[in-house]
């Protein structure tokens, strides 16, 4: 019974895991890039500096998650975000630190810069 528990709530915490949050919007790398032409929206790349200075998209500006919370207060909550990462999953945690300070327009790169061509 209580193997069954523990199994039912693994499962669940693995599936709200990868499930999309409510409020965030979730967009392929493909379909970025014509928003990258657009004007009043935040640009927010998660990786850390290194990773940033290796390999960017021009507009996009570093915060890396580890400093997000702090520097939110630095963005808009008015206007869109676009957040991205390597791979998409950074990106998420940080989509969701944007959600509970109070941000309504957040949109996850998929796929992150590996998706990037």
């Amino acid at each position: 019974m209580i193997q069954t528990l523990l199994i039912i709530i693994v499962i669940g915490l693995l599936v709200s895991r990868f499930l999309p949050v409510k409020g965030i919007k979730q967009i392929d790398a493909a379909d970025m890039k014509p928003q990258l032409r657009r004007q009043h929206q935040q640009l927010i790349d998660v990786r850390s500096p290194v990773e940033f200075q290796t390999n960017h998209i021009k507009g996009f500006r570093n915060i890396p998650l580890h400093q997000l919370k702090e520097r939110a207060n630095k963005l808009a909550k008015d206007k869109e975000v676009y957040v991205i990462c390597q791979s998409g999953m950074r990106s998420m945690q940080a989509a969701k630190i944007l959600k509970k300070q109070g941000f309504t327009h957040i949109t996850n790169i998929k796929g992150g810069m590996n998706a990037w061509h």
